[in-house]
């Protein structure tokens, strides 16, 4: 598993494991994350890899002082699961 990358010009977070990439785009809007879209490429799906991601996203969210709004039904529900992270959805 690589670091978690912030591509600041495609607005998509990324992250790389067994060479292939899971990657969240998102809108930043003042002091708000927009959560739009989360996937891991089809071999990855099950293995975690999708919330290995969530939780390197906001816990960098947590660093910048931001809240997250998922507009993902996939990231709204990890957020709504991690009792570490949950307090970052406004």
């Amino acid at each position: 598993m690589s670091e978690l990358r912030n591509d600041t010009a495609s607005a998509r977070y990324e992250m790389d494991e067994q060479g292939m990439t899971s990657w969240a785009d998102y809108r930043l809007a003042g002091e708000r994350l927009y959560i739009d879209h989360v996937e891991s490429p089809p071999a990855l799906r099950g293995s975690g890899a999708a919330g290995r991601l969530m939780a390197a996203v906001a816990a960098d969210a947590r660093e910048r002082g931001l809240k997250i709004t998922p507009i993902c039904g996939y990231a709204a529900a990890w957020l709504r699961r991690s009792h570490e992270f949950r307090d970052l959805v406004g």
